[in-house]
């Protein structure tokens, strides 16, 4: 075990983490010139296109040492955003030390602060590395400056590298060798094996990604989940080399594959322990914990007849990704659709652009909202993320709202528009932190509804992209929260219905009433589109009627004509206003639905 080495890297996101993976393969040899591509572990296209990590990936590499020892690294990339923090979480859970990774042009951000305190729970070493050296804007001792003061680390460990050239790669593996532990295990004790990652294979089934912490599995065994608590037989294991390459065994310390003829990732937990089924461990590795939904949106397919397609793709997504939950949901304006679970929002753009794009389904998807809860005055305690299940105002003792504690880091010359920005939000208790020089962490507590839409957006308008945005949840707290209805000639479309703070209540629905004037085509009749609270109106607009000219006929004769063709209008229209149906192209809903989240 004294030659393996086990380590992640984790950075911000954009800081360079998969372009390091990339240089430390190719100097392994873990790939041939031929095979090579940027991005190695990154498996998905839409990683490639935005050039972000969105699952966790490993790699085990053999690396040769000055001293001629040979030794085993077990390398995970892990993803830098705070949508997928439970990721880095399940991954440093399988290590034992990590390369930290900081833009030398940046420097330390909102995730990399995040992430550090992530790896300090699990008791990992930490290796600093700054990259991106060959940029013309880098400042290597300014970075060395925040290593100390912001992550607590020692600057003088720091290996200055460029992972584009090439540049500092060897002294990251000499690091990697010498400053990280190996790790710990006995081989002859019960088997426990870390299940941190797992992906569908079209003809193996679910291929599990585990770290072996004490005992040996060989093929054939049985095997246990000691949370999901179901029984299966190992087919092949072995180690992760960009391909499969099978073992005869994984003893203690070691990382790798595991085929056990598991049919879905729902079957099993990610995060779960397996030991020997006639040789059980007597308790699970500590430390596991769900993925937990806190954005909550209703996905429609734009035609009805795609509707079974739409449950397919939902299926075979949920194959892959456990993180997502759905259930089935309905609505008169859009018909049957899906209330979808996820962990953030870009979680949710992924997912949309997935269903899209490897399915080639039209979507409508609703304004996304948190989960509330609520005290009914019968003594009952719910909890509801959908306003189609909002119950009568007059039922509701009290409702509490998530909130989350948000650390912005920001140049100086931007403190201020960020102070009124996070007040704008209803953020509480805002308090500074002046890491550097030039550079201030704003910490405050917020609703997180209130970062659902157009937060981050306008935070990196304000600090001209320099501001970076981290947040973790902390509790609920009591909030004033209104469903808000929006009525086309009267009638209540379901699907536009919204939750909101009553002090925001009013804006929204303007916006909507807004959109949904210029997007819905002009009638013959007038028709109003109103927000309202109960039976209370708080917003309206107005799409005027088309008017025919019934007077145009007339060559003559008395004014009494012209007014008895007036009044007959004037009836017709009436009468067409009390039975006409108002038609909501596809359209509106779409521009609605996206305004506040473009």
């Amino acid at each position: 075990m004294k030659h393996i080495r086990n380590f992640c890297i984790i950075a911000h996101i954009d800081h360079g983490k998969s372009t390091l993976a990339d240089r430390l393969i190719q100097s392994c040899g873990g790939v041939s010139r031929r095979e090579f591509r940027d991005q190695m572990l990154d498996a998905m296209d839409i990683e490639r296109e935005r050039g972000i990590t969105i699952k966790s990936n490993t790699i085990t590499l053999t690396y040769r040492a000055a001293d001629g020892e040979e030794y085993l690294l077990n390398l995970i990339d892990t993803p830098g955003h705070v949508d997928f923090s439970h990721e880095v979480r399940r991954s440093l859970m399988a290590c034992e030390g990590a390369l930290i990774v900081i833009d030398a042009s940046q420097g330390v951000e909102a995730q990399t602060v995040a992430n550090l305190y992530l790896a300090m729970d699990n008791n990992l070493v930490l290796l600093p590395v700054i990259n991106k050296i060959d940029l013309p804007s880098a400042d290597v001792d300014r970075v060395c400056e925040e290593i100390d003061a912001d992550l607590g680390l020692d600057p003088f460990e720091a290996v200055p590298v460029s992972a584009k050239t090439g540049v500092g790669i060897e002294e990251v593996l000499t690091g990697i060798v010498e400053k990280l532990p190996s790790p710990q295990g006995d081989p002859d004790a019960p088997l426990k094996a870390l299940v941190f990652d797992a992906h569908f294979d079209a003809y193996r089934g679910v291929i599990l990604q585990c770290r072996v912490m004490d005992g040996t599995l060989k093929a054939g065994d049985r095997i246990h989940f000691m949370h999901s608590n179901r029984d299966h037989r190992v087919d092949e294991l072995g180690y992760n080399q960009l391909k499969l390459n099978p073992r005869d065994q994984l003893s203690a310390g070691e990382v790798g594959y595991i085929v056990a003829g598991i049919k879905s990732v729902r079957e099993i937990e990610i995060g779960d322990t397996i030991t020997l089924l006639d040789r059980q461990a007597t308790e699970p590795i500590p430390g596991y914990q769900e993925a937990k939904q806190v954005v909550f949106s209703s996905i429609y397919p734009m035609s009805t007849d795609q509707y079974p397609d739409l449950t397919k793709a939902l299926d075979k997504l949920a194959i892959n990704d456990a993180a997502l939950t759905y259930e089935k949901d309905s609505s008169a304006a859009l018909g049957f659709g899906f209330r979808c679970g996820f962990l953030g929002l870009l979680h949710l753009d992924v997912i949309q652009e997935r269903l899209q794009r490897e399915f080639d389904i039209g979507l409508v998807i609703s304004a996304p909202s948190v989960q509330y809860k609520l005290a009914l005055k019968d003594g009952k305690n719910i909890d509801v993320d959908n306003p189609g299940y909002w119950p009568d105002p007059s039922q509701i003792d009290s409702a509490s709202e998530p909130y989350i504690r948000a650390s912005i880091l920001t140049p100086e010359l931007h403190v201020g528009p960020v102070m009124e920005l996070c007040r704008e939000h209803r953020a509480e208790n805002p308090t500074m932190n002046y890491l550097s020089a030039g550079r201030v962490e704003v910490v405050s507590e917020m609703p997180l509804g209130e970062v659902l839409f157009d937060f981050y957006g306008k935070l990196k308008t304000i600090t001209r992209g320099y501001g970076s945005f981290d947040y973790v949840p902390i509790d609920y707290r009591k909030t004033d929260v209104v469903k808000v209805d929006i009525l086309v000639n009267k009638e209540p479309v379901d699907t536009l219905s919204y939750l909101v703070h009553r002090d925001k209540a009013r804006v929204r629905a303007l916006h909507y009433c807004e959109q949904l004037a210029e997007a819905i085509p002009r009638h013959q009749f007038k028709i109003p589109i109103q927000g309202a609270i109960g039976g209370t109106i708080i917003a309206r607009s107005t799409i005027q009627p088309y008017r025919k000219d019934v007077t145009a006929k007339l060559y003559g004769g008395d004014v009494t004509r012209k007014n008895k063709l007036l009044d007959k209008q004037k009836k017709g229209k009436a009468k067409m206003k009390l039975f006409g149906r108002v038609n909501i192209p596809q359209k509106a809903f779409v521009s609605v639905l996206r305004a506040d989240r473009d």
